[in-house]
């Protein structure tokens, strides 16, 4: 028995592995392409999937498929094409996708593995011979009726990044929220020092610390809502060049209504399909929103590292979970892994937005861009990083951090910005010269005014008091 079979399309003949769904052209483009062994995300298989569906729907509505075209299907027969679709977009036949990132530039090679795919498929579920030369339901005149790649494959890619960060980023980072919430509350009786330049500064307290960050992490919801946004607008209905050549003048629009029926999200047809074509600024701009949320990730997750370090020698303000060994020679060592973890995360987010940003910029002339399936892939892995570094993070440090409080209160009558709050009662330059000397003697700005009599005790007591400092005094 052979392990291939012989396919056939418009260059001659190919051999394909021999119970493969996929086809001629599918085995091209592997063979063409041996770039890089990376595939097109699972997340964005499923889109062209759903995509497909939206247009088999479409169709069928609108009378294209049974109608009096070239080789009209019958009514099961459709019926047999959108189950395939379906299954597709539900993760099925998950292997049949072989086809390298680094391939034709429009993602013709991926758009028509899945067109071969899903006209195999739906032979198969029809009743009939996939292996048969002839394809009863075509993966061309049937499967990619009404549609090009070029308006096809980057609706894909915004119908994949806007699933995820709906259905992936954004719970993480609500969730992110939730927790420093509930922290910055539980801990806002808890003083300590602040530090500007990583040098002491006047206290606050370790609630109005992680208040702040729950306000950098509502901050990135609101991002992460906008690069969503950034990718509403589909490209579907514009053809090879914009003009809509072959396809029906309300299929774009049937097509966006169907994909937010199925998603959930507001698709819309593309305003301009001749913008929707050519350009990809719309990835470029959401993948921008993904890159504030990295740079906010990197430095929360940095801070956070900071605040746990010690436990003898550091800082050492909140106690982060134990979770592995640190040291592979020195015992007892332990090291704040999912902060580093989130870090590296933050740090290839970032650089992929130079990815995303040259290959919109500079990846096509005219009505399209010809960097499409590396723009899928990145931004895709942008998404997949940022939600499951972050949810790692929550459930294996965040959740389970504790304070420190003993070590907090202690640093705050040792710091020299404790004079601060005498400015308005001896003056600015009186207030330096008492931190220069206390640093001298070692004393305490405290013990050298008392020391000193610089002002009466109930009056220095008043102004030395930690609470006060953390809030505005009229």
């Amino acid at each position: 028995m052979t392990d291939f079979r012989t396919e056939r399309d418009s260059m001659g003949e190919v051999r394909v592995p021999q119970n493969a769904y996929y086809g001629a052209q599918t085995q091209r483009a592997v063979e063409n392409f041996p770039v890089s062994g990376w595939q097109l995300p699972p997340s964005m298989i499923a889109a062209m999937g759903r995509v497909k569906l939206a247009c088999g729907i479409a169709n069928r509505d609108l009378g294209k498929l049974t109608g009096s075209g070239k080789n009209p299907l019958s009514d099961g027969q459709v019926e047999s094409m959108l189950s395939a679709a379906k299954e597709v977009a539900a993760g099925q036949l998950a292997d049949q996708f072989p086809v390298d990132v680094f391939q034709t530039g429009s993602g013709t090679s991926s758009n028509m593995n899945v067109n071969e795919v899903l006209s195999n498929r739906a032979i198969e579920i029809d009743g009939g011979d996939r292996m048969a030369e002839a394809k009863s339901i075509h993966p061309n005149d049937h499967i990619n009726m009404g549609q090009s790649t070029n308006d096809t494959f980057p609706t894909a890619i915004h119908v994949a990044a806007g699933y995820e960060i709906e259905n992936r980023l954004l719970p993480a980072l609500r969730r992110m929220h939730e927790s420093l919430t509930e922290k910055a509350q539980a801990w806002d009786k808890i003083i300590k020092i602040g530090r500007t330049h990583l040098m002491d500064a006047t206290p606050l307290r370790l609630g109005q610390e992680f208040g702040g960050f729950a306000r950098q992490v509502e901050l990135s919801i609101a991002r992460a809502e906008a690069a969503r946004d950034a990718v509403l607008e589909l490209p579907v209905g514009g053809t090879a060049v914009g003009s809509g050549i072959n396809t029906h003048p309300e299929f774009g629009a049937r097509v966006a209504a169907s994909l937010s029926e199925q998603t959930g999200i507001a698709f819309i047809e593309a305003v301009n399909h001749f913008e929707g074509n050519a350009n990809r600024d719309g990835l470029v701009d959401s993948h921008g929103g993904l890159k504030c949320i990295a740079q906010t990730m990197l430095g929360l997750a940095n801070n956070i590292r900071w605040l746990g370090s010690g436990p003898r020698c550091g800082f050492y303000e909140v106690k982060l979970p134990t979770r592995q060994p640190g040291s592979s020679i020195m015992p007892g060592k332990v090291n704040p892994v999912m902060c580093e973890s989130l870090m590296q995360v933050a740090a290839r987010v970032i650089g992929n937005d130079t990815c995303m940003t040259v290959s919109g910029g500079c990846g096509g002339n005219f009505q399209l861009n010809i960097m499409m399936p590396v723009m899928a892939h990145t931004i895709l892995e942008s998404i997949e990083l940022l939600a499951g570094g972050v949810t790692a993070f929550i459930d294996f440090c965040l959740d389970g951090m504790e304070p420190n409080e003993e070590a907090c209160e202690a640093a705050v009558e040792q710091s020299l910005s404790m004079c601060t709050s005498l400015n308005p009662l001896i003056g600015y330059e009186q207030a330096a010269a008492l931190a220069k000397e206390a640093f001298k003697s070692g004393q305490t700005i405290r013990e050298l005014c008392q020391e000193k009599g610089i002002l009466a005790d109930d009056v220095l007591t008043e102004a030395l008091d930690p609470w006060k400092m953390t809030e505005p005094q009229a």
